[in-house]
This record gives structure tokens, C-alpha cells and sequence, in this order.
């Protein structure tokens, strides 16, 4: 390297760099310019050694990593953070969830979007895959927050608090795909809720908008034993093989949950590229049971990580998800080997950006790639000693570790401090909207 080079924006150093490059995944001592708001050189500092840099950031011996993917949420439901815990799934949506949400508005979901997007900002998370009600409001909630989010109204047969009736509903999908296309940090998806919630026509409909637009497809699927017994008992087909024989799986389709598959399920969503975002936390809060996330790996089916939301998890922070996903499978099989710490990464990384439709553009340290950064601080008694870092990430390091974070090369978190949000203002807002939920 030499001055010759490009400019440098921003170069970072000092650092272990967790590249997720499988060819060169850690750089110990390394350095990493930004330019444009995109990586433009990695590589050892030696290599940089008199570089000049518009500004420059010491990572301080920590461990620089790409931006987390949170593949699954309904961020608006911080509204409903512990509002009606220790049920099961259908008593909790359907007397519980859905009788709160009927009081939703666009404020409500907009001042809830908010409090999540600090949440996951802070905890290292830069880009999160939604599933609500009034996203508009939740677009222009992670927009202003500077935080990356693929997000879809949620359809479904009955009248929603939003749009009414269900041709409004695809009409609102539409508008927002017109109304965010090319935006560097907004997708939009197509966010039919569940095979249960949704008529064979409106999934059809569903996934034509999808593939007309080139769209993310997302749906909520075999989640419980429930739906799975009712789907055999009446179409004689498991919930995938539904899908399957409507003719709505593709490479296109992200599959929250997936926890009650057989061999043929996993086979049909490999043969269909077809992604999953699992969601461990939330799944054992519900007693909904455990994914057969090994056996989708082991076919080479996509599997990224998801909080869901608030009310069946209570927090949206990936590094606590990361490691209950590593040890629900290591216990639940019997198997120490299983889900290691380098594949969870993966799925919080990597594969969480490529199940959610964006890989080429994040989930690794790579030139060209956006420059979507977080600094984790080691210099922590419960992060000492290092022998391997990714085993540190998984197991040990916690969302409050996370000291920079930066989202198309910009800082929306320095020093442990947010920048785009005042969190203050931010939670009296919401404790206010709040203040006659669940009464």
C-alpha cells in the first residue's frame, strides 16, 4: 500500500478483525478503511502504516466485527415488553397480543420502533428484518435511528387496525415498496402473517407481489404442533408441504421459526432455497418447542438468527440470543459439538444478512461491502483471558460490551453513547403512550 491509494474516510486499527471471510476469517492486529460509506481495504496495519485518514478509530485491542442481523421482529412490540408472559402461543396472541394491538396507532408503533431500534443499536445490531403493523411508521423509525431494516406490513384474512380490509392491505405493500425503492438503508418485504391467518388466495397474492417487485417474501411458519396437526388434519399436507404445493416456496421466501419440520419438510426447503430465520428465545418462551436448526444445516438450508419480538422474548439483544442458540441445541441433542460458536456467528452474521435478501451488501468485512461495523470491548473481567474470540462472542460477551457501532460508515453509537436518539425522551414518550396498555 501506499499514498498513492485512495483516500481514506475513516480507517480503523488496532484490532482483532472478524472478517467472516471463510478464506481469512481474523485479522489479529489489523486495519480497515472506509470510503463512501463502504469498506474499501482490510489487511493487516502493517499495511497501513502512514496511510492518512480523514478521521481514524481505536478499536483499542477490542474485537471489530461486522454489524449483528436480527432476521426476526415486530419491534413495536417493546409496547408490550412483558405484558402477558408464561402462556401459550395461541392464548397469548389471540386474547392478549391481538385485543393490544386493535389500540395500535402510527405514533404508537413509531415511538416503539424507536425504543427498539436503541435497543438493538446498542447491542450491536444494525439491521433487523420486520413484521408489523403501520410500517410505515416503523421505516421512518429505524430510518432516523440511521439503523438497516427490511420491513413489511403484516397481512392477514381479518380486517387490520391499519388498513382495513385486505386488498387495502396489498395496496399498502405496494406503496411502500414504490415509496423506499433504492433506499441505502430501507427494503421492503412482502409480510404475509402465517399459512393459518391466510387464505390459499391471499398467499398466492402474496407471493405474485413478491416475485413481480423482486421482493423479500416473509412468513410466520411451523411454529407450533398446533398448526402442524391442524394443517395434516385438514389438507392432509404438514404447513411446508402447503406451501410447497401452492407453488410459493423460493429462494425469495425467509420462514420464521420452522420448528416442527420432518426429513421431507427440511429436504423441500433446501430443494427450494428457501431461508429460516430461527428464534430460539422466543420459541422456549412459548413452549413452542426446538427447531431442527442441525438438521437444516446439515442439508444446507440458510438458517439466520431472530429476537422476535418483545412480548415472547422480553429483549432484542443477539449476542444473548447467540448463545442460547449454541447451548438449546448442544443440550437438546446431547451433542457438545453441535452449533458451534464459529456457526452461530455465521448465523448472526453472514447468513442472517443473506437470508434477509441483503448478503451482498452486509454481514461480512469485505471490500465493497457497506462499511456496517461494531467494536465489542474486551477489556472486560468476564472477557479475560482470550484463548478464542469467537468463543468469547458466543458464550460470554454480552450487548452492553458493544462500544462503537457504525451503519454505512456512520457512527450511530461512539463510546457507548447513541447518537441518533435521545433515549431519555425516547422511554418517557413511550411509558406515556403506554400507560393504559393491559388495563
Amino acid at each position: 500500500m501506499n499514498e498513492s491509494l485512495s483516500p481514506i474516510d475513516l480507517l480503523v486499527t488496532n484490532g482483532r478483525f472478524l472478517t467472516m471471510d471463510p478464506d481469512l476469517p481474523w485479522i489479529e492486529g489489523g486495519a480497515l478503511a472506509v470510503s463512501g460509506g463502504r469498506i474499501t481495504e482490510i489487511g493487516p496495519a502493517a499495511g497501513f502504516e502512514g496511510r492518512p485518514a480523514a478521521r481514524r478509530l481505536d478499536a483499542r485491542g477490542g474485537i471489530v466485527m461486522p454489524g449483528l442481523v436480527n432476521c426476526h421482529t415486530h419491534a413495536a412490540m417493546t409496547c408490550f415488553r412483558g405484558l402477558a408472559d408464561d402462556l401459550p402461543l395461541e392464548t397469548w396472541l389471540n386474547e392478549h397480543i391481538f385485543p393490544a394491538e386493535a389500540r395500535l396507532d402510527e405514533e404508537m408503533v413509531y415511538w416503539g420502533t424507536m425504543l427498539a431500534c436503541a435497543e438493538m443499536i446498542r447491542s450491536g445490531t444494525t439491521c433487523f428484518c420486520d413484521m408489523y403493523l403501520f410500517e410505515a411508521s416503523v421505516a421512518r423509525a429505524a430510518k432516523e435511528a440511521g439503523v438497516r431494516a427490511v420491513v413489511g406490513e403484516v397481512l392477514y384474512d381479518f380486517p387490520s387496525p391499519n388498513y382495513g380490509p385486505i386488498e387495502e392491505g396489498f395496496a399498502y405493500t405496494r406503496d411502500m415498496a414504490a415509496r423506499w425503492k433504492d433506499d441505502p438503508l430501507i427494503s421492503v418485504a412482502v409480510e404475509p402473517h402465517s399459512p393459518y391467518l391466510c387464505s390459499a388466495a391471499l398467499l398466492d397474492e402474496a407471493a405474485g407481489i413478491s416475485e413481480e417487485a423482486g421482493l423479500l417474501l416473509v412468513v410466520h411458519l411451523a411454529e407450533t404442533r398446533i398448526e402442524r396437526e391442524r394443517s395434516l388434519a385438514e389438507r392432509g399436507l404438514t404447513p411446508v408441504g402447503y406451501l410447497a404445493d401452492l407453488g410459493i416456496l423460493s429462494g425469495r421466501l425467509l420462514a420464521c421459526h420452522c420448528v416442527w419440520l420432518d426429513d421431507a419438510d427440511i429436504e423441500t426447503l433446501r430443494a427450494f432455497d428457501v431461508k429460516v430465520a430461527h428464534n430460539p428465545e422466543s420459541n422456549m418462551k412459548l413452549a413452542s418447542g426446538i427447531a431442527p436448526v442441525p438438521e437444516m444445516l446439515a442439508a444446507g438450508v440458510c438458517v439466520g438468527l431472530g429476537t422476535d419480538g418483545c412480548a415472547s422474548n422480553n429483549d432484542l439483544d443477539l449476542f444473548a440470543e447467540m448463545d442460547t442458540a449454541a447451548k438449546l441445541h448442544k443440550v437438546h441433542t446431547l451433542d457438545p459439538t453441535v452449533l458451534a460458536a464459529e456457526q452461530v456467528l455465521k448465523m448472526a452474521t453472514v447468513e442472517g444478512a443473506r437470508a434477509v435478501g441483503i448478503g451482498a451488501e452486509v454481514g461480512s468485512l469485505a471490500v465493497g461491502k457497506a462499511a456496517d461495523i461494531v467494536v465489542v470491548d474486551t477489556a472486560v473481567p468476564h472477557l479475560s483471558p482470550m484463548y478464542r474470540p469467537a468463543s468469547h462472542l458466543v458464550y460470554a460477551a454480552k450487548g452492553g460490551d458493544v462500544r462503537d457501532v457504525m451503519v454505512g460508515g456512520r457512527f450511530v453509537v461512539r463510546d457507548r453513547t447513541l447518537l441518533t436518539v435521545d433515549v431519555e425522551e425516547l422511554m418517557d414518550r413511550v411509558a406515556e403512550r403506554c400507560r393504559n396498555i393491559g388495563r
